[in-house]
């Protein structure tokens, strides 16, 4: 668009084009931030070996661990919370889900020692 200043024809300058960037990285950094925020904190009153559960296991062996999921169903996975999980020590737990056991996948290079540890103490809080 063309425009008269003084007898002479100058064009529109488009919108300080440093502005639109410094707007732009800045609507990148709020969303970035708080995208990081919501991952990094647990929904309220959870632990985080309940947060990883819902997220990793709860597919599978359903919200309450009893794997009444068509999954779990079609996999006869038994209730996380009975004597036979619950009997089992920590390290065996521990190495079931690191390690993975029949159809369920290891989570050993995806999770770290202490989140499989706290899932571990989740799955203990499931007993009846």
């Amino acid at each position: 668009m063309l425009f008269e200043v003084k007898g002479k024809f100058k064009r529109e300058e488009p919108m300080n084009r440093r502005y639109v960037q410094w707007i732009g990285k800045s609507c990148a950094g709020v969303f970035g931030l708080a995208l990081l925020g919501h991952l990094a904190i647990p929904v309220s009153g959870q632990t985080p070996g309940e947060s990883l559960y819902k997220t990793k296991c709860a597919v599978c062996h359903g919200p309450d661990g009893k794997g009444e999921t068509a999954v779990g169903k079609a996999n006869k996975l038994r209730d996380l919370g009975s004597t036979d999980i619950q009997k089992q020590s920590d390290d065996e737990l521990g190495g079931i889900i690191g390690n993975g056991k029949g159809k369920m996948p290891a989570y050993g290079k995806s999770l770290k020692p202490e989140q499989i540890k706290e899932l571990v103490a989740y799955i203990r809080s499931l007993k009846k």
